[in-house]
């Protein structure tokens, strides 16, 4: 096997990802995986056997690096090794065991004092779109006019995560600020931007809801992904079927979906303490 400089091993993995439409979030993660491993490695790939690997993974447990982080190196190295060094490993890289945490799951009171206690009317609206249809910040901020559906309720997300194409539903409380803010643009225009008219950035989202949760004095350890995880436990509070629900989150197997049965409370509120 040839030789090369670590700078341009992780070039080849970024080209190839790119080459395969994989997120900026994923070449970003993979090419610091790599780059770390390379690093242990001294950059000499005929190291690379399944020894050093474990190793390599016991030095991340050691370093107390969650399951899921130690699974992105391995998937990272794992790639590097069958696309870019044409390296077929003889033995299976297992993955990590992950945690299994329940989400953090904010109550409809709490989610209206965490909207109630913003007071810029777009930031307002952007908590509150993003609760009613399940959105992520990477959706909010690509968002454009003509993924609406007025008619039906609608949204089509463009390319998500696994690069396919979703439908998700948004509230009719929402509707006419929607139609307000797409007045005097075209259809292929952003819904949401900066004061400057730029593209809105995951920090900035991200820093909305951090300081809108302050605000709210709303004591729970809770992040913009909390709104989905919200979104769906209320669906399952409201008695929703859970195999619609399975659907409107694109889950391919019904145990994901499941896991927000374990934090609805309507099931806790009916059980009174023996105290």
């Amino acid at each position: 096997m040839i030789k090369m400089e670590k700078q341009n091993y992780i070039l080849s993995i970024e080209r190839e990802l790119k080459y395969r439409n994989y997120s900026k979030e994923t070449v970003k993660t993979y090419s610091t995986c790599l780059k770390y491993f390379l690093e242990y490695i001294k950059n000499d790939i005929s190291k690379i056997n399944k020894e050093t690997i474990l190793n390599f993974v016991i030095i991340l447990q050691e370093k107390k690096k969650a399951p899921k982080t130690i699974n992105l190196y391995k998937d990272s190295i794992k790639f590097f090794c069958k696309n870019i060094i044409n390296l077929n490993l003889d033995f299976d890289i297992k993955l990590s065991k992950e945690s299994k945490k329940l989400p953090v799951v904010l109550t409809n009171n709490e989610i209206q004092k965490i909207i109630n206690s913003i007071d810029n009317k777009k930031h307002k609206f952007i908590i509150s779109l993003s609760y009613s249809s399940w959105l992520r910040v990477s959706d909010i901020i690509n968002l454009k006019i003509w993924d609406f559906d007025f008619e039906n309720l609608t949204i089509h997300i463009k390319l998500w995560k696994w690069q396919k194409d979703r439908i998700t539903i948004f509230s009719e409380k929402l509707k006419n600020e929607i139609k307000n803010l797409s007045a005097w643009k075209n259809w292929n225009d952003l819904l949401i931007e900066s004061e400057r008219w730029w593209k809105l950035t995951t920090r900035t989202l991200q820093k909305i809801f951090s300081e809108a949760l302050k605000k709210s004095w709303v004591l729970k350890n809770a992040t913009f992904h909390s709104l989905r995880h919200s979104f769906a436990t209320h669906l399952l509070e409201n008695w929703t079927d859970i195999r619609y629900i399975q659907e409107l989150l694109w889950h391919a197997n019904i145990k994901t979906t499941q896991i927000y049965t374990k934090v609805v409370t309507p099931k806790l509120k009916n059980i009174i303490s023996p105290l």
